[in-house]
């Protein structure tokens, strides 16, 4: 590759380059020489634009956090509608998003969850969390907004993690059953 004076989109390529790596490799796969090689940029540039790992994986889970919230600002607005079923729009824009792009949803959650072990990506995977908490601050409280959140997270990772199948329905009535306050309908309810 010849050199290049002025590459005002190296910056970007790198990035990308890196949530390709995490996608193909998993992050044990990612390394600067790693990402030099993807982007097709000498291995200075990458340590010249992120000067750590975390720095650069910082930057690829912020892009990578966009998934859903692209899902759902694509949507119109549905979650807005004070008229709409906020569980099944949310369940149906889970559906949508698990059922589109899956290595993207994969390569999201592993960054994700990669800030168990990695501090520096903690603030990110927190922008994630309170900024779906956000989107559905208009239709419901911050308490019930987070617990949603966290029930969409663990109903996502369960399909990820054991390959089975996304339930529309099953995901629409524990959400309702979370917005509403009901409780489960077995016996002694």
């Amino acid at each position: 590759m010849g050199a290049r004076r002025y590459d005002p989109e190296r910056r970007q390529r790198i990035i990308d380059a890196a949530i390709r790596v995490v996608g193909a490799k998993g992050i044990a796969g990612l390394s600067h020489r790693s990402v030099a090689a993807e982007a097709d940029v000498p291995l200075g540039s990458t340590t010249y634009h992120f000067k750590t790992l975390d720095d650069l994986m910082v930057a690829a889970l912020r892009q990578a956090n966009e998934g859903f919230a692209k899902v759902v600002r694509e949507d119109g607005g549905a979650l807005a509608d004070p008229r709409a079923d906020l569980a099944a729009e949310l369940a149906r824009l889970t559906g949508a998003w698990l059922a589109g792009d899956r290595t993207g949803v994969e390569l999201e959650y592993e960054l994700y969850l990669a800030a168990l072990r990695r501090p520096a990506l903690r603030p990110v995977a927190a922008e994630w969390c309170w900024g779906i908490t956000d989107l559905l601050a208009d239709r419901t409280d911050e308490v019930t907004a987070r617990a949603v959140v966290a029930l969409l997270d663990g109903i996502c990772l369960q399909v990820l993690l054991t390959g089975s199948a996304y339930e529309e329905e099953f995901t629409r009535e524990m959400l309702a059953r979370v917005i509403d306050g009901r409780g489960g309908g077995g016996a002694g309810s």
